[in-house]
């Protein structure tokens, strides 16, 4: 089944519009995610919208309200909402270009693949594609779309463009206000010296293969084994062998770089020879 594309429209640079489509880059369906079950009955829990001292209410009788401090709301109803949506365009226009670096990873939100929609818009899509890969920026515009105007960024991907949704500043925390605490203190020379040597030696390209979510693997492993026996309630566990490790012990710092160092050229030199 072919995917369904999440947006259709053209992107627009001066006079030029070019026909694209828009397709999500991530899957949403690879998380576990649990129902809550009533144990006795089996049945699965609903929720019912309550108010204190009232009980359950009807949902016509629900409406929006905005907190503008403790217990004081402003209330909006679906038809006032409605009325201040931005109206869905088809055009999402480039009106600023960046140094990819210059865009803090903070500000990225969620990745979509773009495609020419037809033939006919393939020339001018590979012209951006490769004035945006040539120069090295990024294309910044807004999409408005289901009521919401989104701020995103273009840069070439592969024989294509990946538009990225970005969050706006007053969406994203400054970690200043974090870090006050930190001392300006420098390291060591011979530790930072040290702990270089170690990235330097696990620094490898990046592959996403090569992680696996470990967490989520048990857990489908887990549902495996309960879902073929024959109890539905009765827990089936691996025993774990694994003995924890003692917490107690005072670590030293550069002797744990010094170790992993070491680590690292072994079994470097281990690889070599085994490939020899």
């Amino acid at each position: 089944m072919a995917a369904r594309a999440y947006w259709q429209g053209q992107i627009r640079l001066a006079l030029v519009s070019i026909p694209v489509e828009i397709y999500s880059a991530t899957k949403s369906g690879a998380k576990i995610s649990f129902r809550q079950i009533h144990e006795p009955s089996g049945k699965r829990i609903s929720y019912e919208k309550v108010v204190p001292g009232i009980g359950p209410v009807d949902r016509d009788d629900i409406i929006k309200g905005y907190e503008l401090s403790k217990g004081n709301y402003v209330l909006l109803e679906d038809e006032e909402i409605k009325a201040v949506k931005i109206e869905s365009r088809k055009t999402l226009e480039l009106v600023q270009f960046v140094e990819s670096c210059e865009i803090d990873p903070l500000y990225f939100e969620k990745p979509y693949y773009v495609a020419p929609a037809d033939d006919l818009a393939e020339d001018a899509f590979i012209v951006l594609r490769e004035a945006l890969r040539q120069s090295g920026k990024v294309g910044l515009g807004q999409l408005s779309m289901r009521g919401q105007e989104k701020l995103v960024a273009i840069k070439p991907c592969g024989k294509g463009l990946l538009m990225e949704t970005l969050r706006y500043a007053d969406e994203v925390r400054k970690g200043q206000a974090f870090f006050n605490e930190i001392g300006d203190e420098k390291p060591e020379k011979e530790l930072l010296d040290l702990a270089t040597t170690l990235i330097d030696k696990k620094t490898a390209p990046f592959d996403a293969g090569e992680f696996e979510d470990r967490y989520a693997d048990a857990l489908k492993a887990l549902i495996d084994k309960k879902a073929k026996s024959k109890s539905n309630t009765k827990i089936i566990e691996d025993d774990d062998d694994t003995e924890s490790a003692s917490g107690g012990n005072v670590i030293d710092l550069m002797a744990a770089l010094k170790d992993s160092v070491k680590t690292e050229k072994a079994a470097k030199g281990g690889r070599r020879k085994k490939s020899a």
